[in-house]
């Protein structure tokens, strides 16, 4: 046969060339060659026996049932834009036309089309009745499907169980209830909608009662009934259904494997696994994932090398399985070795790296993944942001995003901000934040944050201006940001009076670290007793270390040293593991030269083995990081930097009056 293009106007032009002649018989049919020319058309799914034999008798228009033939094979295969060209194109329609091509839309979740279509149909029928009614219940618009419902001079058990299961789904219990008993006929279908109504809104005990009410029960009843256990979380029942259930079938044995995996009892889904008198791919694939999802991902694998068909599940759920355990070579392995991927993939693999690097891996995969076709979306793209190390990366990264339409996206723009801001580049954070057409409170906020964290307290308190003004409703954390851009700035009057807004204007309860702000700003400003009166007054609950640091750090620095030595007591019995606060009370000691207490105290942190953790510091040069830590003389030029600090930094460091006397570097 000769190739003809796939379109919808030659296709039916071939089809009525072919079948014109075919009409004869009490069923319309095609010729062989029409039939082959569909299957091609439609990607092999052999569809064309079930449009025939929904069609009317030969007595139909032979160009209309063509159409009509096009519409349905068309509406099933998904090819929806392709269906209503033929209903457009066809010279007129009947009854059967509309309904095709509205079940089409319905099918395609396209319910405001189907309506459309619905209401300018000329003559309705039960079927395409019901399949709306359908379709306003799915969209929980139970009102326009009782409506439907309500106008149908004829109506089939379809009608009505649609309307139940509508009513059901929404919650309205009561009135689907009152529905079903009203029904005229009821078959097992009826009674398994119910069944699952109940469990739905778990009322898993009426569930059950109606099920043993049911005069006749099959394979998906007995399979909804477990399903709706395990979903409620009585996987015992489930079990005992499971075990007494008269015929099995693999979905059956999926669904209780699943569940069992699901409920962390994988020794019993192991064994039901292997009772299965057959398995297919997705009995397999629960294996895998349930495994890998219960942190068993040597056993995962070992099922997954068995598995005789391998779909691209499972191939994520071993993926995902090394991502979570840090084994980033084997998850590397697996990916490599896929045949194929799909965005899951590639979340599961970069997001992977992000967390467990090494540094810039993450980001050269966003853009492997750009080459290879795929477009990431919302996840994909902030994995790789935040695994963004130094101002370069984030660029690049922000550079990805603009042409993917990204830019604009609120939450990718609020991660931008923050990482702009975390390498210390405020003016790109600004520029990203003043872009936004839309903010919301994390925007704000992660603004906020910038300015307070690099010490611009001002700047922090003129965006919160903003913020208020336009309308915006602050939360805790954009408080820890205000507050804190008050202790940096010295405007202890204005921290006190956010600080009371808190609960009077916005009904906020201050948490440990807002205390921790508070005090903290107090005590730099040399209000030692007023900080003291405020930790006092702190819920017990909210006293954590990071409180009692900043209240030991004022004391220390105001010259209050037995309130100081007190604290750092009770703090290293608060937090008996961490370096803070022995380095803290040590200070102490030394400050007031106490030499005997001071080697007290770092005796005692090097017997309960607590190091501290060395400082540094950290700058980009040229687009590479280099980090300097305290004491460290391992760069490869530090003899030159050593130099260039002894010869440029320290001169300045005592014109400013910064030092005393010039002390050899070592």
């Amino acid at each position: 046969m000769h190739s003809v293009r796939a379109c919808p106007v030659r296709c039916l032009n071939f089809l009525k060339l072919l079948a014109a002649n075919h009409c004869i018989g009490t069923r319309p049919s095609l010729s062989s060659p029409a039939k082959v020319f569909l299957r091609r058309y439609t990607n092999n799914r052999i569809l064309i026996p079930r449009a025939l034999n929904s069609l009317p008798t030969s007595t139909q228009d032979p160009d209309i049932r063509d159409c009509n033939v096009m519409i349905k094979t068309l509406g099933r295969c998904g090819k929806v834009e392709e269906a209503r060209k033929v209903f457009d194109d066809m010279p007129r329609q009947d009854a059967f036309s509309y309904s095709s091509m509205i079940k089409a839309y319905l099918e395609d979740n396209d319910l405001p089309k189907a309506e459309q279509l619905f209401w300018e149909m000329p003559g309705r029928n039960v079927g395409v009745d019901s399949a709306m009614i359908g379709g306003y219940a799915k969209a929980g618009r139970m009102g326009d499907a009782q409506k439907v419902f309500d106008e149908m001079t004829e109506r089939n058990v379809y009608s009505w169980t649609s309307l139940v299961s509508g009513y059901f789904r929404s919650g309205q219990v009561d009135k689907g209830l009152a529905l079903f008993e009203q029904m005229p006929d009821k078959n097992v279908v009826s009674w398994t909608t119910v069944v699952q109504g109940y469990a739905c809104n778990s009322l898993i005990d009426r569930a059950r009662k109606t099920f043993d009410l049911m005069p006749e029960k099959n394979i998906v009843a007995w399979t909804v009934m477990i399903k709706s256990y395990i979903e409620n979380g009585r996987l015992d029942d489930a079990e005992q259904l499971f075990k007494i259930m008269p015929q099995k079938n693999t979905y059956s044995w999926n669904v209780m494997i699943h569940g069992l995996m699901d409920g962390n009892r994988v020794t019993e889904a192991i064994q039901m696994f292997n009772m299965m008198p057959q398995r297919n791919e997705v009995s397999w694939t629960i294996m895998v994932t349930g495994l890998a999802r219960n942190g068993m991902t040597k056993n995962a694998r070992e099922y997954f090398e068995k598995m005789p068909n391998k779909d691209i599940t499972s191939w994520n759920a071993m993926v995902t399985a090394y991502v979570d355990e840090g084994l980033m070579v084997e998850a590397n392995e697996i990916f490599s070795s896929m045949p194929r991927r799909n965005i899951v993939t590639w979340n599961a693999i970069i997001d992977g790296y992000a967390r467990h690097g090494p540094e810039g891996e993450a980001l050269r995969l966003l853009i492997h993944m750009r080459r290879s076709g795929f477009r990431p979306n919302e996840m994909t793209i902030t994995s790789a942001l935040t695994s963004c190390e130094g101002t370069l990366e984030v660029m690049q990264a922000h550079a990805l995003i603009i042409p993917l339409g990204f830019e604009l996206d609120m939450p990718l723009a609020n991660a931008l901000i923050t990482m702009y801001s975390r390498n210390g580049d405020l003016f790109s954070a600004r520029l990203v934040f003043e872009n936004l057409k839309c903010k919301d409170v994390v925007s704000w906020t992660a603004m906020i944050l910038s300015y307070a964290n690099h010490g611009h307290g001002h700047h922090a308190l003129h965006v919160f201006a903003r913020m208020l003004r336009a309308g915006a409703t602050p939360d805790n954390i954009t408080f820890v940001g205000v507050l804190s851009a008050c202790s940096h700035a010295g405007m202890v009057k204005k921290g006190r009076m956010l600080f009371d807004s808190m609960v009077a204007a916005y009904a906020l309860e201050p948490k440990a670290e807002h205390y921790c702000c508070l005090v903290d700003m107090l005590g730099r400003a040399g209000q030692v007793e007023e900080a003291l009166e405020v930790f006092s007054k702190m819920p017990l609950s909210e006293q954590d270390g990071a409180v009692l640091g900043a209240l030991l750090g004022a004391c220390r620095f105001q010259g209050y040293d037995s309130l100081a030595n007190l604290l750092g007591e009770k703090l290293i019995e608060l937090e008996p593991a961490a370096a803070g606060p022995y380095v803290l009370s040590a200070n102490v000691f030394a400050a007031s030269g106490k030499w005997s207490e001071f080697a007290r105290v770092r005796k005692k942190m090097k017997e309960q083995n607590v190091r501290k953790v060395p400082g540094f510091s950290q700058i980009e040069v040229n687009g590479k990081s280099h980090v300097f830590f305290a004491g460290d003389r391992s760069h490869p030029e530090m003899e030159r930097v050593y130099r260039l600090l002894q010869e440029k930094l320290m001169p300045l460091l005592l014109e400013m009056g910064s030092t005393k006397e010039k002390r050899p570097m070592t």
